[in-house]
């Protein structure tokens, strides 16, 4: 990397991001809509944002029910999620035209996507008038997650999804772990001691009698 960096007008380019895939509407009218701008606002209560433009289909599905699901996508989607950042809900159904399915949820009217191994249910509580885009705020009411994503204590393993990430135009797939949260100020384990070895006492070794 070079030392000295240019300076660019002020633009939204944050990366990578998670390239969600959300579903909204009910019975005919359910639609799916890719939105590569969405986050965590808060955990308690568990909020989240997602910002739509009001030019798209999804926005006045989602204006009107006042609800959302957040379907977290597999690299498995990748085709689909770039397919369904392109095309109108106005002009085909996105479920059939890529063979996927939707599933009942069990807090909201709109449905889940059954590909999808880990969805969240939304309910809007404010929508802000930003610009090009809308954002709107949720409380998220219901997780729905995919059992093989658990291990036989219950505990989430949300690194054999293969999530897809976003950057700048790209799809990627997640990489290699290089840690957990706080492992950079963790103390380090004391290696175990091996079988039959005598503690070290911390006085110096005694010397043989003549």
């Amino acid at each position: 990397m070079s030392e000295e960096k240019l300076v660019w007008p002020g633009s939204a380019l944050l990366g990578p991001v998670p390239p969600v895939l959300v579903s909204c509407g009910e019975g005919e009218t359910a639609n799916l809509i890719t939105v590569a701008w969405a986050g965590t606002i808060c955990t308690q209560p568990p909020r989240v944002s997602i910002s739509v433009r009001p030019t798209r289909h999804s926005y006045g599905l989602i204006k009107e029910s006042g609800e959302f699901v957040i379907n977290l996508p597999t690299t498995a989607l990748a085709k689909a999620v770039d397919w369904c950042g392109v095309k109108s809900g106005r002009d085909v159904d996105k479920f059939a035209a890529m063979g996927l399915h939707a599933a009942p949820a069990s807090k909201v009217g709109c449905p889940l996507l059954a590909e999808s191994p880990v969805s969240l249910e939304c309910k809007v509580f404010q929508c802000l008038e930003l610009g090009s885009h809308d954002l709107f705020l949720a409380d998220v009411v219901a997780v729905d997650v995919d059992e093989a994503l658990l291990d036989s204590a219950g505990k989430l393993h949300l690194e054999r999804a293969g999530l897809l990430a976003y950057a700048h135009g790209d799809y990627y797939a997640l990489g290699k772990q290089l840690g957990k949260f706080g492992w950079s100020v963790r103390k380090k384990k004391p290696a175990p001691k091996k079988p039959g070895a005598r503690p070290q006492s911390s006085s110096s070794p005694r010397r043989p009698r003549k």
